[in-house]
């Protein structure tokens, strides 16, 4: 971990936070519990537990592994529909095939992010290539669902293949973080991500000691997610570490910084960090669909059994 890297930061582009900022105070801490997706691969969820109204317009977050899989054990998930909102997958250690019946998919690999846009709706399957459920080896990713707002969520459906080399790489004033901006924008850099309802999204490696002061939209919210090592978030310096999230207070900027000492597996602090516009509307979410009304999760299921979200394709693999 990770895939996209560079030899010398200081060659990247700089962000840094104005002088006269007003920090976001990290709020509150929580540990994510472990489970099981699909056809058995662990997961972490990110922000069980944790008010909406401090998500909004994320709906929830999965970390798929890390788990090193012995030959025969790599798992993903069967065809299944969605309706409502956007899944954004992003893989950090090994391989997924994702096909839709809408016509989208591809493989994504280490760096990689896959982008669906479900809207009206759809039928998707994730999976290990057949040569990794053969091989085994390391499985390490996210798969991050983000609302859509009322107007948007029966538009047609949309698929972004997002290489590693795509996105827009940062560092720190002193080059002592490397950013991976995968959507939105941070001091006047973009990443490649086209979205609907407007967010940032980055995952961030942290050298022990290092400390990163970002700017940040005040009218978005701001979460961060230890994806491996630990340190502190916020000027108070609120422990956290992998598998826990941080939910941060208003403000202009946020701050995170790795501890001196990481651990063996994992030589710096690594962590997701994303931020919204809250769409603020009603959200009712069941299952695969993420809709407004119950009226509506109750259309989206009859619409799923009477075929109108779409076929396997014949030809699927």
């Amino acid at each position: 971990m990770p895939a996209v890297t560079v030899e010398n930061p200081l060659t990247l582009p700089r962000v840094a936070a104005p002088a006269d900022a007003r920090q976001r105070s990290a709020l509150a801490v929580s540990t994510a519990p472990t489970g099981f997706e699909g056809e058995g691969f662990p997961v972490r969820r990110a922000f069980a537990g944790i008010d909406y109204k401090h998500l909004d317009p994320f709906i929830m977050m999965d970390q798929m592994g890390e788990v090193e899989y012995a030959p025969g054990e790599p798992k993903g998930t069967p065809w299944h529909p969605h309706r409502g909102f956007e899944t954004v997958t992003y893989l950090i250690d090994g391989t997924f095939v994702h096909q839709d019946s809408h016509g989208g998919g591809g493989t994504i690999n280490d760096g990689d992010t896959q982008w669906m846009t479900a809207g009206s709706g759809l039928l998707h399957i994730e999976a290990p290539p057949e040569s990794l459920v053969m091989s085994g080896g390391l499985f390490h990713g996210l798969q991050l669902w983000v609302n859509l707002p009322k107007k948007d969520k029966m538009m047609a459906p949309r698929y972004q293949d997002i290489g590693g080399g795509q996105v827009k790489l940062l560092t720190s004033s002193d080059g002592g973080a490397l950013l991976r901006l995968i959507a939105g924008d941070i001091d006047g850099h973009e990443g490649p991500g086209i979205t609907h309802t407007p967010i940032t999204m980055m995952h961030v490696s942290l050298n022990p000691g290092a400390e990163l002061t970002l700017p940040w939209r005040s009218d978005f919210n701001a979460l961060a997610y230890g994806l491996a090592g630990r340190g502190t978030a916020g000027p108070e310096g609120r422990p956290f570490r992998m598998g826990q999230s941080v939910v941060f207070g208003a403000g202009d900027s946020l701050t995170i910084k790795a501890d001196a000492t990481q651990e063996s597996r994992s030589p710096n602090f690594e962590v997701v960090l994303l931020g919204g516009q809250p769409i603020r509307e009603p959200m009712m979410h069941y299952g695969p669909f993420v809709m407004n009304t119950h009226a509506e999760l109750a259309q989206a299921f009859e619409d799923f059994q009477a075929g109108r979200l779409g076929t396997i394709p014949a030809a699927a693999g």
